[in-house]
């Protein structure tokens, strides 16, 4: 069933890592399937400073970031292509961002922005401290404010444009590979573990959830084809280790 896959789209934060961490078994299953010639791009609400070391050093073929505002790919032995869904990136967005965001802080107390990475260019992200109420307050004032919301297992998401993670996939996807919906749906397998992850789950047919994805199952509008056993980086080995054998598979029976 999964010998025709050429694209492996994956969420990163604790689908390939596993309580922050990236582990070798999941850095080799990453480089496993870039050499069995399977393109693979990280489509993650993760900032453009983690984005561009991804697309930089990682066996990876590109990667979109926070949550569909760009697109970075590798040109060459150190070159870095990157496309924005503004098109060319303006400083008028992220100074959209930062007003909005001085708003909702002023708004929503003990609210606080992410404090991960200083460099992140189309979007805000609040960090989730498990205070059910404030995380809503978040939500429903970035909401008042005209953005884009999404919550993935570290952050309250907010961005401009109307985009998610799966028009970004497409349009990557048609742009830059040729490749059309139509195709993608027997080309391309998706891993994630959130409920910002739900547009690649409603919309592929090969996806997978690593098993922490069982604490949001019912909040999801179509659950992933499959769950893994293990959470996190081991899950997605577990579903590259499945795409692989299939290859393998058909190449034995052919």
């Amino acid at each position: 069933m999964l010998a025709d896959i050429r694209f492996v789209l994956t969420d990163m934060d604790e689908t390939l890592t596993w309580r922050g961490r990236l582990s070798a078994a999941t850095y080799l299953a990453l480089e496993q399937l870039q050499q069995a010639g399977i393109r693979v791009i990280p489509v993650t609400a993760a900032p453009a400073g983690w984005c561009d070391q991804m697309a930089r050093m990682w066996p990876v073929d590109g990667v979109i970031g926070e949550n569909g505002g760009f697109f970075f790919r590798r040109e060459g032995e150190h070159g870095l292509v990157r496309r924005f869904w503004h098109g060319d990136y303006a400083d008028a967005v992220l100074q959209q961002l930062r007003d909005k965001g001085e708003l909702v802080l002023r708004q929503v107390p003990g609210a606080r922005l992410a404090d991960d990475q200083p460099f992140r260019l189309t979007s805000l992200a609040f960090a989730r401290d498990g205070d059910v109420a404030r995380e809503q307050a978040l939500a429903t004032s970035l909401r008042a404010l005209g953005l884009d919301v999404t919550v993935n297992n570290l952050w309250v998401l907010g961005w401009i444009g109307g985009y998610d993670k799966l028009a970004a996939a497409r349009k990557v996807l048609q742009d830059d590979y040729g490749v059309s919906d139509e195709q993608a749906q027997r080309l391309l397998a998706y891993s994630g573990d959130s409920l910002n992850d739900a547009p690649m789950f409603g919309h592929y047919r090969h996806t997978l959830g690593v098993s922490t994805i069982r604490s949001c199952l019912a909040d999801l509008p179509r659950a992933p084809a499959w769950v893994s056993a293990g959470p996190g980086g081991a899950g997605f080995v577990e579903f590259a280790q499945a795409i692989l054998a299939d290859r393998a598979g058909r190449a034995r029976d052919q």
